[in-house]
């Protein structure tokens, strides 16, 4: 598990912490430190869902193009371990890192036969601000090939049926799912994208002032890095896709604004390749609000389980 938000009593005797576990429920521990006892203080609902139902996954760590190792998580479902449909489920940021914590969309995949794999890719936090680094600007692309080894793990492992492979990713990691699917086009069954950047010039053209300049250091300028920008932007590789794609975006995403969804799905439209959209008029940057989850996560399973043919 995790532990979050640490806080000292007043007198130094106990400490208060925020634990979370992939299938237990976040909530409140206190550590008696004289004592030298830790008691849970809160116990949050699972919604009636019984916690043995929940799978804890594994950490693994794969070996990428340059020879770096890779952290990820992997979740396997209950009874065959092998030969199974995978979907790899990206991180946003780049500056973020997937964690052993309960994830209810994960668990719901899981429990539809899925296995998931997590990978921490080269620009995440938590592994030392060179590791944080390596996908800055120019390096961008070297993080899309860490997935590309991530698929070549999975099938030389004999976990994943080479042909029932798929790629999830929100925000920044709807890019590395689009940029996936145009650079490695011929290893995916199928891909979801929430709330991802389809063209990287319209996205710093179009997202928050502050934000722009927030995301500069990150992914370039488009003063000094324009051409360079246009040629990873998923939007002009859409010749190359071939995975069916399901699209979800709020409207109103001061972030990622909607017509980077709209762009990528107009484009595969002309195109005639197979492409779902859900556009919610009641969201920003993600699905916050519990009735849209509903309606968006058992749609992206029926999607996966249409071009996965799991269950079938």
């Amino acid at each position: 598990g995790v532990a979050y938000w640490a806080t000292w009593s007043h007198d130094g005797s106990r400490m208060a912490m925020t634990i979370a576990a992939p299938d237990d429920s976040m909530d409140i521990w206190t550590w008696d430190v004289e004592a030298g006892t830790v008691r849970r203080a809160t116990r949050s609902s699972l919604g009636g869902i019984p916690q043995e139902s929940f799978v804890v996954p594994s950490l693994i760590h794969y070996p990428t193009f340059d020879k770096r190792e890779i952290p990820a998580f992997l979740y396997l479902p209950r009874g065959e371990q092998k030969n199974l449909p995978v979907v790899i489920d990206i991180h946003g940021g780049p500056e973020g890192q997937s964690r052993p914590i309960l994830n209810a969309f994960r668990q719901y995949l899981v429990e539809h036969g899925y296995a998931v794999f997590v990978p921490n890719v080269r620009g995440s936090t938590g592994y030392g601000y060179e590791y944080q680094s390596l996908d800055d600007v120019r390096l961008r692309m070297d993080s899309v090939k860490d997935i590309n080894h991530a698929v070549k793990w999975l099938q030389e492992s004999g976990i994943a049926d080479p042909k029932r492979i798929a790629v999830y990713g929100g925000s920044y990691g709807g890019f590395m799912v689009l940029s996936c699917i145009t650079t490695y086009p011929d290893l995916w069954a199928a891909a979801v994208d929430v709330v991802g950047i389809a063209n990287f010039v319209t996205f710093l053209e179009n997202t928050g002032p502050w934000r722009r300049k927030l995301r500069e250091s990150e992914y370039g300028s488009l003063e000094n890095d324009r051409e360079f920008l246009e040629q990873i932007s998923p939007i002009h590789h859409v010749d190359q896709i071939r995975a069916p794609l399901f699209v979800v975006h709020g409207a109103n995403d001061p972030r990622v604004p909607v017509g980077e969804a709209e762009q990528i799905v107009d484009a595969l439209k002309k195109r005639n390749v197979p492409v779902e959209y859900m556009r919610f008029g009641d969201e920003g940057h993600g699905l916050i609000k519990r009735a849209n989850r509903l309606i968006a996560y058992p749609a992206i399973v029926r999607f996966l389980d249409e071009h996965m043919k799991v269950g079938q």
